[in-house]
């Protein structure tokens, strides 16, 4: 008899872990939306186009070689939060970041300040054409969300 009651309570105990685990995994819709899918072929060089992946605004620009050269000769040592461009992109044209201010939430401008990156007009922080804080009170760089091309043109961006 109390080897029947043991077995019953390890077997309910079994079947609410199995619910439990069952109830935590990512839904087909909510997997979905981890990752986005844009075609950036009309996209000419020097302009920002901004797109939206999990709720979040993305700039993603496509740079001249001039911004290129211009952003690749800053010293380390007059970077705030020190990354190099190379470390911040995947290809030397694309630079995709999370268009959020770090400081404290607010989405920057495009083509503004400074620098001519973005500007964040909530409390004055400057960004580069790499997305790295140049001046004012933000302590951190843009984040770079995790993206890839899907094609050997580098018009197929998939973040997530």
């Amino acid at each position: 008899m109390l080897t029947t009651v043991r077995f019953a309570y390890a077997s309910a105990a079994r079947l609410l872990v199995v619910k439990l685990v069952a109830s935590l995994s990512i839904s087909a819709s909510a997997a979905a939306l981890a990752t986005a899918d844009f075609d950036l072929s009309s996209i000419d060089y020097g302009e920002t186009l901004t797109v939206k992946w999990r709720g979040k605004p993305i700039f993603v620009r496509k740079r001249t070689a001039a911004e290129i050269e211009e952003v690749r000769a800053v010293p380390m040592s007059s970077l705030r939060d020190p990354e190099t461009d190379e470390d911040r992109v995947l290809t030397d044209e694309w630079v995709v970041v999370l268009a959020i201010c770090p400081h404290l939430g607010c989405v920057p401008v495009s083509n503004s300040g400074e620098y001519n990156g973005w500007f964040c007009p909530c409390h004055g922080s400057h960004y580069d054409i790499s997305g790295r804080i140049r001046k004012g009170p933000a302590p951190l760089n843009l984040e770079v969300p995790p993206y890839k091309f899907m094609d050997e043109e580098n018009t197929q961006l998939l973040i997530g």
